[in-house]
């Protein structure tokens, strides 16, 4: 990681997830009026952008555009400025085709960033498969409908293919990931694995730290002292503390961040300004 960071850092909010329910978070967000209320609630506190995952009727993970629509509609009627990220998981069997959906939003509702997973991977309760032709097709998706990759780097091997990518003009600059840290079969969270992947990470690149479970307080610890942005949310954690003894919510995980911001002397990066750094389209 390295000091020479700017005053100012990203604060990317990962409200929904997957894996979290009713049952085991009380305070997640799952239908799309809940997950629209949180991310403004948590935008008013102060974040820079937002990375979605729809929940169909009964809260079971979806890629379906028409959800989607209602959440990124929701949100832009009232803070157009915030950058809106989507997910194109390939959690729990999901086609190619599904994956791709959101994708054809148009208009105020296309989202200006999109997940990229750049190889597969294990989590403890099952596969994220992204093969080669997978991670190819995607990027070229995302390409042609000028929605910027947020790619998800688990490890070191997924910033070869990214290098990969790069040096075969597959992917255009400036470049944004997630480095999410934790994971059982992946990278873990420590000063060693962290500064190895983030040395390897080619030129024009931002990237938020993030951490799973346990993991999470203590990462963004380090995101605010060190890294350009921190990625946070009930998707990765459900507890505010590393005890798992006090159930989180995304607007308390957030304060937690911006406590941190202030021993730091850093402020939260706006979205117009993450905007301008990614060549994002302006909503002013």
């Amino acid at each position: 990681m390295s000091s020479s960071h700017t005053s100012e850092f990203i604060v990317n909010l990962a409200p929904t997830g997957m894996v979290p329910t009713r049952g085991s978070s009380p305070s997640v967000p799952l239908q799309p009026d809940e997950i629209v209320a949180d991310v403004l609630a948590c935008a008013e506190s102060g974040i820079t952008s937002v990375h979605l995952h729809a929940r169909d009727e009964n809260g079971i993970p979806t890629h379906r555009k028409d959800i989607y629509a209602r959440i990124i509609g929701g949100i832009r009627e009232k803070r157009p400025d915030l950058v809106i990220g989507v997910s194109c998981s390939g959690r729990m069997g999901a086609t190619l085709e599904q994956r791709t959906e959101v994708l054809g939003l148009e208009g105020d509702l296309r989202p200006d960033m999109a997940s990229l997973t750049l190889s597969s991977l294990n989590f403890p309760g099952g596969a994220n498969i992204n093969s080669p032709e997978t991670v190819r097709h995607l990027a070229s998706e995302m390409r042609s409908r000028g929605i910027k990759p947020e790619f998800e780097i688990f490890d070191l091997g997924m910033v070869n293919v990214l290098k990969y990518m790069v040096d075969r003009n597959l992917v255009d600059p400036p470049f944004h990931a997630n480095l999410i840290l934790g994971n059982l079969a992946s990278a873990q969270a420590g000063f060693l694995d962290i500064g190895c992947i983030t040395a390897a990470l080619p030129p024009d690149t931002t990237y938020c730290l993030g951490g799973i479970g346990r993991y999470q307080v203590s990462v963004a610890g380090m995101a605010v002292a060190a890294a350009p942005g921190v990625r946070i949310g009930l998707e990765d954690n459900i507890w505010l503390d590393p005890a798992q003894s006090v159930p989180a919510s995304n607007i308390a995980l957030i304060r937690k961040v911006h406590a941190l911001a202030e021993v730091h002397d850093r402020k939260i990066m706006t979205p117009d300004e993450l905007r301008r750094r990614l060549h994002l389209r302006s909503f002013q």
